[in-house]
């Protein structure tokens, strides 16, 4: 008689179950697995014979052959051993009857039957509770980060004897059920406050915008301007993530295998600052066995570009997709991926070569050519995709030596924040969407509406600075979203103007 033990297997974010079968053939004994494995699951033979040995059962003196259904879906990691070995030591006896049809197992076997921890847990165990399933055996390091899914009985074992024992009805398992709330109330700490950064007060604004509507920007300047220091203080005045993001990162982070095992979930936006001589594929995904890209790490958070004309021009133009649908799709010959890339682009940039032109304390030295050819790295379709593109002065003597005490802090630019998107969230509530950053053209036209005086502004507006359509939906959005902040109800012209002033640092 065929055993049947469940486990699940993860491609991209989905979760797919998997049913390992395990049966005997009287023959030279040697453990076969078929059903698209690969190299880590192959190995797992001479794991399970040894962890079965050196936990005091005997393995079978048979031919024991594993199917992995469905066998057409390719399977990979270490984290069928468990059931694997369950599998077999049920076909052998030692395991008495339990509830098969709704209990998985999840875990990679040592030598010694010790249980390893495996990366994706916790969007495996969402994936198992939407399956049907009622209880998953998994490894106890991975017991903290399953524990926040409800409706599932998560337990935790050492090592396989104890699974073995628990089966059997002999001993219990360990139980951990936590509160997401609980992680999410602890205040995070930002090393750098905006109270910390002198004067600036247009990029400031600029930002608190941003942050308000997760819009995207570009900042050009001198060196020493200030760009950087912006930059990571922004995430001093995001919003905190509330249950449903901090789920969503945590899966990306444990299926990267990037997840603190201490510190199970994710409960502060992401901010990601990769080198500018990262790879495309390090941007937005992939490999021959697909993985996330620093633009799905960095979704709900932050993706800082910093000197981002020094970026290889094929590496930033992979990121138009992602930017205008949030999320990005990798195709490989035998699979279609697709990840979550909800992030806030903000860049950074000298103005040119030499970095001083517009510089108010010392002059450029680069050509013409030079300049025209520095600029336009960046092109034109990418630039249209960033809402928002500033100039960033260095600062006077005045204000390096003023007192930063007098400067606003991120805590009260916040509170202003979170309330503007207390407005979106309630706004869009019936719409699918969360902020205005992410109103289609439909959803425009609905609630970014205008009274005659200032379509007429914007239509002068449009003329004058050649806006293309998509600049022009995104004017609209930022306008909103400006308004917004002001607690008002209607776009403006004032709103509209502020709005220009935002669009190009050219």
């Amino acid at each position: 008689m065929v055993v049947g033990i469940k486990s699940a297997t993860i491609v991209g974010l989905d979760v797919y179950e998997i049913n390992i079968e395990v049966d005997t053939i009287n023959s030279i004994p040697q453990v076969t697995i078929i059903g698209l494995p690969d190299a880590a699951i192959s190995e797992a033979k001479e794991r399970l014979r040894l962890a079965i040995k050196n936990s005091s059962y005997a393995f079978p003196q048979t031919k024991v052959v594993v199917n992995l259904a469905p066998a057409d879906l390719k399977k990979e990691g270490s984290s069928y051993d468990l059931a694997m070995a369950v599998g077999i030591l049920a076909k052998e006896g030692v395991i008495k009857d339990f509830d098969n049809k709704h209990t998985a197992f999840i875990g990679e076997l040592s030598l010694d039957g010790t249980l390893r921890p495996v990366n994706g847990i916790l969007p495996i165990v969402c994936g198992l509770e939407e399956l049907g399933i009622k209880k998953v055996i998994i490894p106890s390091e991975n017991l903290k980060e399953a524990s926040f899914i409800d409706n599932i009985e998560s337990l935790g074992a050492d090592n396989l004897s104890q699974v073995v024992e628990y089966l059997n009805q002999n001993s219990n398992l360990k139980k951990l059920r936590q509160n997401i709330e609980d992680y999410l109330s602890c205040k995070n700490d930002f090393p750098i406050d905006f109270s910390n950064v002198k004067g600036q007060m247009q990029a400031k604004r600029a930002l608190e915008i941003a942050a308000a509507g997760a819009h995207n920007v570009l900042m050009s300047g001198s060196p020493g301007s200030g760009k950087t220091m912006l930059a990571r203080a922004f995430m001093s005045i995001l919003p905190p993530l509330n249950k449903k993001e901090a789920i969503e990162l945590t899966k990306i982070y444990s299926i990267s295998g990037l997840l603190d095992r201490k510190n199970p979930l994710i409960t502060s936006r992401p901010f990601r600052s990769p080198h500018h001589s990262a790879s495309a594929v390090g941007i937005i995904g992939g490999g021959s066995n697909p993985k996330p890209g620093e633009i799905t790490l960095a979704h709900r958070g932050v993706l800082f570009l910093d000197e981002m004309v020094e970026f290889p021009r094929q590496t930033l133009e992979v990121l138009r997709q992602p930017l205008e649908d949030n999320v990005v799709t990798i195709s490989r010959a035998q699979t279609s991926i697709t990840y979550p890339a909800n992030f806030i682009l903000i860049g950074a940039m000298n103005p040119c070569p030499c970095g001083f032109l517009g510089d108010l304390k010392k002059n450029c030295t680069c050509s013409e050519y030079q300049i025209s050819r520095y600029i336009s790295r960046l092109s034109g379709p990418l630039l249209d995709r960033i809402d928002i593109q500033i100039k960033v002065q260095r600062l006077d003597e005045n204000e390096l030596l003023s007192d930063t005490e007098k400067q606003e802090s991120s805590q009260q630019i916040r509170k202003r924040v979170t309330e503007a998107r207390l407005i979106q969230a309630e706004r869009y509530k019936n719409e699918g969407i969360l902020v205005n950053s992410e109103l289609n053209a439909k959803l425009i036209k609905k609630y970014c509406k205008l009274d005659e005086a200032s379509k007429n502004f914007l239509k002068n507006a449009i003329n004058q600075f050649n806006l293309s359509a998509r600049a022009y939906d995104r004017l609209l959005k930022i306008s909103r979203t400006i308004a917004d902040l002001a607690k008002e109800e209607d776009i403006t012209i004032s709103h509209i103007a502020q709005a220009l002033q935002l669009r190009s640092f050219k």
